[in-house]
């Protein structure tokens, strides 16, 4: 029987050593400027920004990664500030900051930014989708980034992962690497907060010494306070001052006088919120749908909406087909688009690989950095572009016979105007106006009067495109780009 056993037992394959055993010994974190794109990137995308937090406080304690390009000055480690700047892009979706958004957000210098935006790339944290551009006389182009989790953290940890490239995910995790996640999880749940300044913190403190010697008012917990100055009387003021009594100070049990009030958290919007929503990004996102009503094309998107599409889903599936050079109705134009697209497009996983694709495809870059706003065009009805030439035009200027100018009266002309080139001198007013021009009403109030232009495109309308055009010339107000 030993002789049958022995053959049985060498064909037996060899047990497979556990990866739980012993985790390996990790290199020191640092990618080269070329492999800083999305394209060349090692690693995977984080599938949200509290897992890509994770991966962020796991290269803050390993002590692995150490600034290479920034020696002589800037930070020398990576500290709570990186963290800081971190936790600002886990919130973005898609992850395009801007430098003066993240100085605003962080407190940080325009310089300190840069720093650290640079130490999360060199960390393998972050890869360029698209590097933004500054072109003279052009508006600054924000870079595109996407959150990665290094190679270094699944080897740390012993994840488990399935798939190919940067769309990996994860599977498991080892058994030594389980409390160390929780443990990150704990930190990626709590929120870096931003330093204050060591003097503000001292002032309170050193003013309440220098009060406690001068005799000013101090609340205590009883309610009452001690005089400002002596009493003119013999009687001590102490008897007046309450105390709590010492086995509540030492438990810790006082309770403070004013009860704190709880707080409320952000609203969580309904179905209906959420297409208003979608509706509103798209309109600001898409070109040809600059012109739509949001409650309109917030009904369009209700399907899409309700099946939990987000608007760079939404934006991805419009690219799958060539965009025509007008859209006379972006309402219909998009309802037809949308036709069957949630039958196409089923699951979560498909959508955000095409969205994936659509970030990568040369026409999306291109389109990111594409100037739509032009030039102002002429108005496509031939009444309407009869009225704005007549408005443009100069008005005949004649002496009274006290040797007065006075200009020919041009509200007399309203009223020849039909309904029908009244209502489209309105549409294109009202058209310009949200676009942010007002070129076509103040033309006319300054060629034909306030009296005149009311008549034609309200008064509503004059008032706000007089406001516009006042507050476009002030320092304070930006219009357009």
């Amino acid at each position: 029987m030993s002789g049958v056993a022995a053959p049985v037992a060498a064909l037996l394959p060899a047990p497979r050593p556990s990866i739980d055993d012993a985790l390996p010994v990790l290199p020191v974190l640092y990618v080269p400027d070329a492999s800083q794109w999305l394209t060349a990137s090692t690693g995977r995308i984080a599938p949200d920004g509290y897992s890509w937090m994770q991966a962020v406080h796991w290269v803050a304690g390993s002590g692995l990664y150490e600034p290479r390009r920034h020696r002589s000055h800037g930070p020398r480690s990576f500290g709570p500030t990186t963290v800081l700047v971190a936790q600002e892009l886990a919130r973005l979706s898609p992850c395009r900051p801007g430098i003066e958004y993240l100085v605003r957000r962080t407190g940080l210098s325009e310089r300190s930014v840069e720093y650290h935006l640079g130490m999360l790339r060199e960390s393998g944290l972050l890869a360029y989708v698209v590097r933004g551009t500054r072109i003279r006389g052009a508006p600054a182009q924000a870079s595109e980034f996407a959150r990665m989790v290094p190679p270094e953290f699944d080897v740390a940890l012993g994840v488990r992962t399935a798939g190919e490239g940067t769309g990996r995910r994860m599977t498991g995790i080892a058994e030594a690497g389980r409390k160390l996640l929780a443990a990150l999880a704990k930190k990626a749940a709590r929120k870096v907060r931003k330093r204050r300044a060591k003097s503000s913190s001292k002032a309170p403190a050193r003013g309440a010494r220098r009060g406690a010697g001068l005799g000013v008012a101090t609340a205590v917990p009883g309610g009452r306070c001690t005089p400002m100055w002596g009493s003119s009387r013999s009687a001590s003021s102490a008897g007046t001052t309450s105390f709590p009594p010492e086995s509540k100070l030492a438990s810790g049990q006082n309770d403070s006088p004013a009860p704190k009030k709880p707080k409320r958290g952000r609203r969580k919007l309904n179905a209906v919120g959420r297409r208003y929503q979608l509706a509103s990004e798209l309109i600001r996102r898409v070109p040809w749908m600059v012109r739509a009503l949001v409650p309109r094309i917030a009904w369009i998107l209700k399907e899409v909406s309700d099946a939990g599409w987000t608007a760079d889903q939404v934006i991805a599936f419009l690219d799958c087909a060539d965009v025509p050079g007008t859209v006379h109705r972006p309402s219909g134009f998009l309802a037809g688009r949308l036709a069957g697209a949630v039958a196409l497009w089923p699951t979560e996983e498909g959508r955000e690989r095409a969205v994936q694709a659509y970030r990568d495809s040369r026409r999306a870059g291109r389109a990111r950095h594409q100037e739509w706003e032009g030039a102002w065009q002429a108005p496509r009805s031939e009444s309407v572009r009869r009225m704005v030439a007549e408005a443009f035009a100069p008005r005949p200027r004649l002496f009274e016979g006290d040797g007065v100018l006075v200009g020919a009266d041009s509200v007399t002309g309203v009223d020849d105007l039909s309904a029908e080139e009244r209502a489209d001198l309105r549409s294109t007013a009202w058209g310009e106006f949200m676009r942010g021009e007002t070129t076509l009403v103040t033309s006319t109030v300054d060629a034909s009067g306030q009296a005149a232009a009311e008549r034609i495109y309200g008064a509503g309308l004059v008032q706000r495109a007089r406001r516009l055009a006042s507050g476009s010339r002030s320092s304070l107000m930006a219009v357009g780009r």
